[in-house]
């Protein structure tokens, strides 16, 4: 049966928009797990994937329908990875995007842009079913930099805070269609979409 929807084990209106894009040439609607009543469930993981997955099944087994789990997140080479995988929560639990760039901003004061390097992470799991014993799982990386202050208005999250070096712009000066192309959560839909064309 082919795909021709999924559940975004999400209720980031950023995300959701960034995913509907990415899928619509291959005609499958993303739809918010906040259409089905799903409540976001708690991100006991250790890792990107662990949670993930927990999202990603938690809102499959609540919607009674295929579901997308995506667990990103920005890991500073200064703080040792943070914030990692409490990319979301940085700044405390109910932060704000807002909160979690000034406290970045705060933890890496002083330091010149060559000891600024980051990368944004993500990794998706999609299940069929809650019990799918075979998720397709799929990664990818987008490396740069944190700038001294935030550029643009584009994006969400971090995004105003990070360079690409090879553009020389940050994520949020990017429009949608070119952030896509070149996004941590770009390669790995795409990564994540030659395996449903294998029919994975």
């Amino acid at each position: 049966m082919p795909l021709e929807q999924v559940v975004l084990a999400s209720g980031n209106a950023g995300k959701l928009r960034e995913f509907s894009h990415l899928l619509e040439p291959l005609h499958i609607r993303a739809r918010s797990q906040a259409e089905f009543g799903v409540q976001p469930v708690e991100e006991t993981g250790r890792t990107f994937i662990e949670n993930a997955l927990l999202k990603a099944r938690a809102a499959s087994a609540a919607s009674g329908r295929p579901a997308l789990g995506d667990d990103s997140g920005l890991v500073v080479d200064a703080l040792d990875g943070a914030p990692g995988i409490y990319s979301s929560r940085f700044a405390g639990p109910e932060a704000t995007d807002a909160d979690n760039n000034r406290r970045l901003l705060e933890r890496l004061e002083g330091l010149p842009m060559d000891r600024r390097g980051a990368h944004f992470h993500c990794c998706l799991v999609l299940l069929k079913t809650p019990d799918d014993p075979a998720p397709l799982i799929a990664t990818g990386s987008w490396h740069g930099r944190i700038l001294e202050q935030p550029r643009g208005d584009q994006g969400f999250g971090y995004d105003p805070l990070f360079l690409d070096p090879k553009l020389g712009v940050s994520a949020a000066e990017l429009g949608m269609a070119e952030k896509s192309r070149i996004s941590h959560r770009g390669k790995a839909l795409s990564a994540l979409i030659e395996q449903i064309k294998k029919g994975g």
